[in-house]
């Protein structure tokens, strides 16, 4: 059998309606490749799974949708990785249900990178997202490529931060590989594509439906080797990416907040859970066993320097940084925690810094 025609039954059986991982495990182990399983007769099929589900099997009504994901894939920068291929990231085949395949946009060789989850609120603060970036940047320079949903907020951040860095980013989305969501990320959507990897379980042109992202959580967290929250409502969806984190033995992390702020309660609640809290690049680090000596520190130009003269040695907060220095709060946000990483400001409580060297 040539390889597109292996290639298109693999996507075939992908798009069966009903047909979950337990099932496409089941049949493949019956009848082995997805071809065999195709040329099953009906009878064969309805000892395996349930009829309705062999009905669809044997029936030709997704040749089409077959074909375009086929010209899709032969696209430059884009591939379609199935159970069977070498390529496929094996740190996915360790949980109970690996996708049948994925469609992948841009290096897919960042699959099996080590990597590093991010993730947070979609309304981030101003704080959060500054933090998201500056530690995504770090962490990204230390070789880890960062895996976060291409959401708004500290998504967003992240991929943005791993982009500045050797490591680059990795993006799971919840619609269709060829579906900008949301569309407000389209710049970054595309930058992604060019120097990361956009990567989804779902078939092309499927929409961003509510179900898709619980799903699309438990592939953030299993290609990473742990996963970083940043900021988190109690509700927030960030927590369900550390829950599934936890139960695929992934490393949990979390940064503190303050106590009177809403997206602080899901990091401090997983924090009581047993989640690590966060101060600095390096206490990530550290725990996966990486040198924290390889980080390079956000703007380590040098350029955070220049905000040390504004600052005396008396603590001081973002405000009064502001009108000292007429820089915007999000530019100072990172720059501080440049000099957190460089050891030469430390934060106090109360959101307030206090330069040490």
């Amino acid at each position: 059998m040539h390889a597109s025609e292996d290639l298109a039954s693999w996507i075939d059986l992908s798009l069966i309606p009903g047909l979950g991982p337990r099932a496409c495990r089941a049949l493949l182990a019956t009848f082995g490749l997805p071809g065999k399983v195709r040329a099953a007769s009906l009878a064969q099929l309805t000892r395996v799974v349930p009829e309705a589900i062999a009905a669809g099997i044997v029936s030709d009504e997704r040749a089409e949708h077959v074909a375009a994901a086929l010209d899709w894939a032969a696209q430059p920068g884009n591939s379609v990785l199935t159970l069977a291929d070498a390529e496929y990231p094996k740190q996915l085949l360790e949980l109970p249900d690996p996708p049948m395949l994925l469609y992948v946009r841009g290096d897919a060789r960042l699959l099996a990178a080590a990597s590093l989850a991010i993730v947070g609120s979609r309304n981030a603060t101003p704080q959060g997202t500054s933090n998201a970036e500056a530690f995504a940047r770090a962490f990204s320079g230390a070789g880890l490529a960062i895996v976060s949903g291409l959401a708004l907020g500290v998504d967003a951040a992240a991929h943005r931060g791993g982009l500045a860095g050797r490591g680059s980013t990795v993006a799971v989305l919840g619609c269709g590989a060829d579906v900008v969501y949301p569309e407000g990320n389209a710049g970054l959507f595309a930058r992604i594509a060019a120097k990361g990897t956009i990567v989804s379980e779902f078939p092309l042109g499927s929409p961003p439906l509510r179900d898709n992202f619980p799903r699309r959580n438990r592939l953030i967290s299993g290609l990473s080797r742990g996963c970083l929250v940043v900021e988190a409502a109690l509700a927030s969806g960030s927590l369900i990416t550390a829950r599934l984190a936890a139960e695929q033995g992934r490393e949990v992390f979390a940064i503190p907040g303050s106590i009177h702020s809403p997206l602080a309660r899901g990091c401090h609640a997983l924090i009581k859970q047993g989640a690590k809290l966060v101060e600095s690049a390096q206490d990530v680090l550290e725990e996966l066993n990486i040198d924290a000596d390889t980080v390079t520190s956000p703007n380590s130009s040098g350029a955070t320097d220049s905000l040390l003269p504004y600052m005396g040695f008396d603590p001081c907060g973002i405000d009064v940084l502001m009108a000292r220095s007429g820089l915007t709060a999000e530019a100072i946000s990172v720059m501080l925690l440049a000099l957190e990483l460089e050891k030469k400001v430390t934060s106090l409580p109360g959101g307030m810094y206090q330069r040490i060297v």
